[in-house]
């Protein structure tokens, strides 16, 4: 294999990695649209120095759905652009300015905009994955999951090709506080917020990364999200990380400098570049305890 800038590095058993620094000249944003008419319904779009047919992952930042800017994230998306994907960071409405589920309408809005335009990109319209870290991996879950919202432009959650969870609340009623019950008000919206109510054993492939360490969100929320689609016989990988927290998986993502978070990259290399969401099996599910 070629072992370029745009080229996947290896997801291999062992680590093999090169320098974390390698492969990130070339790696660039090359766009910035707009999906919607208001001034945080843009995205930037990061892609490799070459390539065409590339998988495409849409990033879905956290910040307790009440702050963050895509541009925080423009060193991750290089360095994931870097595995030899076009890479999507999309903004959206935050709170108090809206409630749900208008910040996931957005995540739908940008989605479209992506499927519309990979293939001008460089990007393979057939291999879009959806990612995202804490509030992020919620309203990436909820777009593969309830259907509703991708239906609002005429599309399935069929279309995606996966959807990878970094430390993501997805089982988080009852809410514990004030502010996160407003978030997710009028009280009649609060059991559709859950994305684990969503699960029927037709999603997409779902790769989940939680770490024992998160004192944010409880890793149950990954555990119990990847026994519910093992129950209705869907497709997922549970990645438990001993000495992970809710920081640095995400930190692992773009540098893996300890050996022991190594695998949170790998595994999402693995994952979008070399097909590992198609591997997966269909049933059973898959779990890996990494210490």
């Amino acid at each position: 294999m070629n072992r370029s800038s745009d080229t996947p590095e290896s997801p291999g058993e062992g680590g093999g990695w090169r320098e974390p620094f390698a492969g990130l000249i070339g790696a660039r944003r090359v766009r910035t649209a707009a999906f919607g008419t208001h001034p945080r319904q843009q995205l930037d779009v990061y892609r490799p120095a070459s390539g065409s047919g590339l998988p495409v992952i849409v990033f879905f930042y956290g910040g307790r759905w009440k702050q963050g800017s895509r541009r925080q994230y423009g060193l991750l998306a290089r360095r994931l652009a870097a595995l030899g994907a076009v890479v999507v960071v999309p903004d959206y409405r935050l709170y108090p300015m809206v409630r749900f589920p208008v910040f996931v309408e957005d995540g739908a809005a940008a989605v479209d905009w992506v499927l519309r335009h990979a293939a001008a990109l460089g990007g393979d319209p057939d291999r879009v994955y959806l990612m995202g870290h804490s509030a992020g991996a919620h309203i990436g879950a909820l777009l593969a999951l309830d259907g509703r919202y991708l239906a609002a432009h005429g599309r399935t959650p069929a279309e995606l090709a996966g959807f990878i969870g970094l430390a993501g609340p997805y089982d988080f009623m009852p809410f514990q506080s004030d502010e996160l019950a407003d978030t997710f008000g009028p009280v009649e919206h609060h059991e559709a917020s859950q994305p684990i109510h969503f699960v029927d054993g037709r999603n997409p492939p779902f790769l989940l990364l939680h770490g024992s360490r998160d004192r944010v969100v409880g890793p149950g929320n990954s555990k119990r999200l990847w026994r519910r689609i093992e129950a209705s016989g869907g497709r997922a990988r549970m990645v438990f990380l001993e000495r992970a927290d809710h920081f640095n998986i995400l930190l692992a993502a773009a540098f893996p400098f300890r050996s022991a978070l190594a695998a949170v990259r790998r595994e999402i290399g693995a994952f979008v570049v070399t097909g590992g969401a198609q591997r997966l099996p269909d049933p059973p599910t898959d779990f890996m305890s990494l210490g």
